[in-house]
């Protein structure tokens, strides 16, 4: 354990669950005069960092927007690549993640993902599914407002069906349905690589979530830049909407 990790450590106040927007991987690559996949390879390297920082703070649960629904747009080369990447990603790390006692989720329309991509993905998830030190939530064709919209859909069939009063339908009971249930909602929401928007993710669950946005992008977002963030976060005062006297 490092000097930093021992100071913030020490300053408490961390945060329970950290959400990520990996943004920049394609602008870093254009500026080498690379192939956008090229910037998604070295994005890799990142996350391995952001986990391991994570879990020597002790912080609970990490959940990385990795692939949004928006991304079925993007030139099939580069989705196919990305499939290929998220296969090639759970290969490589697979026995990191049991040494580090890291247990894999999923969450977004599945489904959709490659069957070559969502096997191996669906073996991760129950490799690791005894894993509690830290848990990641990959964001997999992931979109916010689709979420919320299922969960209105399963609310009105238990409606339909008699099973539901809608009075009593309130905040914590469509939460209940989200695919985030289990877990608390972002204490703090990263975005790398300067843009100043959600981009469609958690819409629900960031409420009273606090943002950090740095101009770095994601291939260069290490160790030390997730402990700034971190940092950043400790020194703010959450109010969750009241007035603090």
């Amino acid at each position: 354990m490092d000097d930093r990790v021992r100071i913030i450590l020490a300053n408490g106040n961390l945060p329970r669950h950290v959400a990520i927007i990996m943004d920049g991987n394609g602008r870093w690559a254009e500026r080498r005069h690379r192939p956008r996949i090229f910037g998604h390879r070295a994005g890799m390297k990142s996350v391995r960092e952001v986990l391991e920082a994570a879990g020597d703070l002790g912080i609970p649960a990490l959940t990385l927007y990795a692939f949004s629904q928006e991304n079925w747009k993007r030139p099939r080369i580069e989705v196919e690549a990305l499939m290929d990447l998220l296969r090639a990603y759970i290969r490589s790390e697979r026995e990191d993640l049991m040494r580090k006692g890291v247990r894999v989720r999923a969450i977004g329309e599945l489904d959709q993902l490659a069957p070559w991509a969502l096997e191996e993905l669906e073996q991760v998830i129950a490799d690791t599914a005894g894993n509690a030190r830290l848990t990641v939530t990959l964001a997999l064709s992931y979109g916010g407002r689709a979420e919320i919209v299922e969960a209105a859909r399963r609310l009105a069939r238990r409606v339909k069906a008699g099973t539901l009063d809608p009075e009593a339908i309130d905040e914590d009971l469509l939460a209940s349905l989200l695919y985030t249930a289990e877990l608390p909602d972002p204490d703090l929401l990263i975005r790398t690589s300067g843009e100043l928007r959600i981009s469609n993710f958690l819409l629900w669950q960031i409420a009273y979530t606090e943002l950090y946005v740095t101009d770095v992008l994601w291939p260069d977002f290490d160790r030390g830049a997730f402990l700034d963030a971190i940092a950043a976060y400790q020194d703010r005062e959450r109010r969750f909407g009241a007035v603090l006297v």
